[in-house]
C-alpha cells in the first residue's frame, strides 16, 4: 500500500508507473488526512467486476429470500432435457 502527500502529484509520469507496476490503488493525503485515492485502470476494472459479482450474489440471495429462486438440480435437469433432443 502506497500513501503520498497530494503535493507529490506533479510527477504523474512516476505515479502513472507507480499504479500500473503495483496494480494496487495509491492513498493520496492532503494536510495528513485521507484524500483521494489515485489507481491503474486495470485495477479499477478489476474491482468493478468485484462489485458486479459481489451486487449479484446479494440480489440473488434477495431472491432465495423471498421465495424466487430455481433449485439448482431442477435447472440442471430442465438444461440436460432441452439439450439431450
Amino acid at each position: 500500500m502506497q500513501i503520498i502527500p497530494i503535493n507529490k502529484l506533479k510527477d504523474t509520469a512516476k505515479i502513472s508507473a507507480i499504479c500500473n507496476e503495483s496494480n494496487e490503488p495509491i492513498f493520496i493525503t492532503k494536510n495528513g488526512y485521507g484524500d483521494m485515492v489515485v489507481m491503474s485502470m486495470a485495477a479499477y476494472e478489476s474491482k468493478m467486476a468485484q462489485i458486479e459479482i459481489y451486487n449479484r450474489v446479494m440480489e440473488s440471495k434477495a431472491q432465495i429470500a423471498n421465495g424466487e429462486g430455481i433449485d439448482g438440480r431442477k435447472v440442471m435437469d430442465r438444461l440436460e432435457k432441452k439439450y439431450a433432443e
